[in-house]
Order: structure tokens, then sequence, then C-alpha cells
């Protein structure tokens, strides 16, 4: 009889300024039944004594800080440093963050994990640390010799993809070339494949208001867009565009398309975070934070919190783990995907 494994998955403690400690802590809690019943094994990269300083003020019982759990291994990188202090950033923070990331990386490619799933980074502390990346994305692509990444923003049914995040929006203007579009409808309709969607509708959302008002308002929807977008149908993807920014993400919600692949950052950001993040009414304080952070373009599957280091509610134990657990389980489906995908290129190749 084949036995299926279980998924393995290592997960980053993010900046220990941060969130990210807390919220590891308290999604392993909750996924504790589901390791006993040896549905996935978790590998927790980070510095040990980050970990128990979280769990000693948020007053968290785990057992797997203190000795290797069955399904839960610290993976403790722990080295020399000044005492962290919550909220604040630092060398010290940065570059326990960047050194759990390469860990993690590590463990991925040389197939002690399945996927990587990462808790949020401050890039300031990044750089302080000399590591001179704008984000997780632009990292793991050093670290994993990948090309050409694509960021992924998963809320539900929304999805969205980027043609360029961390840049300046003159400079995400150059970056909007037929060669960048073609690359993220690609890496965005293998995406939606591997999360089982058959007929993958993608649309492509307009640079400029009202997708230029025919030239009036900028021509990189006419001279960019709207030709790649051409060839692109001609190749068999099934994809529209340009679709004018205002309209295109009311279309997604009705299910109107699969996924949208956003001109910038902000354009694809905004919309998803304004329905992943509950907000209380009456006290104006977020509840509840949802969506996934996918890297497309890896050698490696990584998926990540939709949010950021909330430096402003660090070691207060009101940080919600529910983006981690999402994060955690479409970090398992994509992995799944990906090994059936290779297994069947070994098998015709």
């Amino acid at each position: 009889m084949n036995i299926k494994p279980s998924p393995r998955l290592a997960v980053t403690m993010g900046d220990p300024a941060g969130i990210g400690p807390e919220i590891v802590l308290k999604a392993v809690a909750k996924l504790e039944p589901r390791i006993t019943a040896g549905e996935l094994s978790l590998s927790i990269v980070g510095a040990r004594s980050c970990f128990q300083q979280a769990a000693e003020a948020l007053k968290i019982e785990a057992d797997w800080l203190e000795r290797d759990v069955p399904g839960i291994t610290m993976v403790d990188l722990d080295t020399a440093h000044d005492k962290i202090e919550f909220g604040k950033t630092s060398a010290d923070a940065g570059r326990l963050a960047y050194l759990a990331i390469e860990e993690a990386v590590r463990l991925c490619l040389t197939g002690q994990a399945d996927a990587i799933v990462t808790a949020p980074i401050s890039k300031e502390s990044v750089n302080l640390a000399g590591y001179a990346f704008s984000g997780h994305t632009e990292l793991l692509a050093h670290l994993t010799g990948a090309r050409d990444s694509v960021m992924l923003l998963v809320h539900g049914d929304m999805r969205v993809s980027h043609v360029s995040t961390h840049v300046a929006l003159s400079e995400a203007v150059r970056r909007l070339t037929p060669e960048r579009l073609s690359r993220v409808v690609h890496l965005t309709d293998e995406a939606l494949r591997d999360l089982g969607i058959e007929r993958r509708r993608i649309a492509v959302a307009a640079l400029n208001p009202h997708a230029g008002e025919g030239g009036m308002f900028g021509t990189e929807d006419l001279t960019v867009t709207t030709p790649t977008v051409e060839s692109l149908r001609h190749q068999g993807y099934n994809v529209e565009g340009p679709v004018p920014g205002d309209t295109v993400f009311v279309k997604l919600r009705a299910r109107q398309y699969d996924a949208v692949i956003a001109a910038y950052h902000d354009q694809g950001h905004i919309p998803v975070k304004l329905l992943g993040f509950s907000v209380d009414p009456d006290t104006g304080l977020w509840e509840a934070l949802s969506g996934v952070n996918v890297t497309l373009g890896l050698p490696i599957v990584r998926t990540s919190v939709d949010h950021g280091t909330a430096f402003d509610i660090a070691g207060k134990g009101t940080a919600g783990e529910g983006s981690l657990l999402e994060a955690i389980d479409l970090g398992i489906t994509l992995a799944a995907a990906r090994a059936v995908t290779l297994k069947q290129a070994l098998v015709h190749g």
C-alpha cells in the first residue's frame, strides 16, 4: 500500500521585532491536531531565543521550543545578538530575519522541505543588516537564482499578479514591456492551473486611466499591452486587456476572471487588502487579516502572509495568525501540484 507522505513546510520567523514570532507560535498551536495526525510536518526556522522571548511575553506554551516533537522541528539559527526590542528596527533583527529565509531556501533546494512559508520582514531592518533588497520577492529571487519572479496576491477568488512591485511609479512604467507582461501572464496561468482551475481567464489591467482614452492619457496601453495580449491569445492563453483599472477588479470579484495582472504595486495591492483586512467599526482596529502572498517563477514553492511586521502591536498578543494559516494551506496545495507536474515531466521526459 502506498502511503502518501505528509507535506514538509519550512516556516520562517520573520522580523523578530514584529509580530512574526507571535503568529508562528499561534499558528503552530492551531495546527498541532493536523501535525499529530500526520497531515503535515513543520520546520520552524529562526532564533530560538526570539521565539522564547515572544512566548514568555505572550504566555504561550510551545513544547517544540524546548525539544523536537513529532512533526515539528526547531531549526535554531541563534547567533550572538543584542536583545531584540519589539517594535524597533535594528540590524540584528534584520540579520536574523535574513538568515531564517536563507536557511529555509536551502532546505527546499536540498529536498528537505516541499515549500517555504514566510512571516513578515522589515525591509529597513534587512537593509540595516547589509542586505540590499527591497522585499521578500527580490531576496528570494537572489537566493534561488530566479531570473524573473512575480508577486501574486490571493484572497479567496481574488488573485492578482503584478508586472512590477517595489519600484517608483516612473520605473513601473518603464518595466511594462512585452517580455515582462508575457512572463507574468505565463506564470499566472501556471499558478491557476496548479490551483485546479481548468479554463483560466486572465485580465490585464490598464496602466493608464481609461486604458489611455485612445492615447490622450498615455500610449503604453496601446503600444505595449494591446499587441502583447493579442500575441498571447494567438498562443492559446485566455487573456483580455487592457481592461480599465477602475473596473477590472469589480469584474474579478464578480468571477468574470480568475486572475488580474496589475500594472504596478498599489494597483494590485489596494483591492486585495481592502477586502482582506477586517476592521472593527467601533474601534477602527484591525480584527483579522486574510490573504496570501505567493512568489511565482522560483524553483521552489513560497507563500507568505499578506501583511507587514505590525510593529505597533508587536509583543501585545493581539496579532492574528489567520493569514499565516492560509499561507500554509496554499503552500501545501502548490507544493502538491508542483510534485505532480515534476512526476509527469519525468514520466514523459
